[in-house]
């Protein structure tokens, strides 16, 4: 793993010790809808529009379905300046498996 990726282990252990990323989540609204763990919902293509909503200084976890998608946003966010943000490797698929069963899988 490198250093611009978390698992969803070390996800689980931030938020269980109390610390709170900031949780974004580039899917599409209806896959949101289906399920979700949270953050705030930016759709891939209007991350570029929209980067103005995020702060830079923060930690950022970005996830998707399995980890592409927020891997590209991640890589268009440490572009832009964004020193502390991370992809969900594996995403909420992963998210399902591994840590919660009853976030829903699709």
């Amino acid at each position: 793993m490198n250093a611009m990726e978390i698992s969803v282990e070390e996800l689980k252990q931030k938020l269980d010790s109390g610390e709170k990323p900031f949780l974004l989540d580039v899917r599409e609204p209806v896959e949101y809808q289906i399920a979700n763990i949270g953050g705030l919902l930016i759709p891939l293509r209007q991350v570029p529009q929209r980067v103005n909503e995020l702060d830079a200084n923060q930690e950022i976890i970005v996830y998707c379905h399995s980890g592409s998608r927020s891997g590209r946003a991640v890589s268009y966010l440490h572009d832009q300046g964004f020193k502390n943000v991370k992809n969900l490797v594996g995403g909420i698929e992963a998210w399902s498996r591994r840590i919660d069963p009853k976030v829903p899988r699709y």
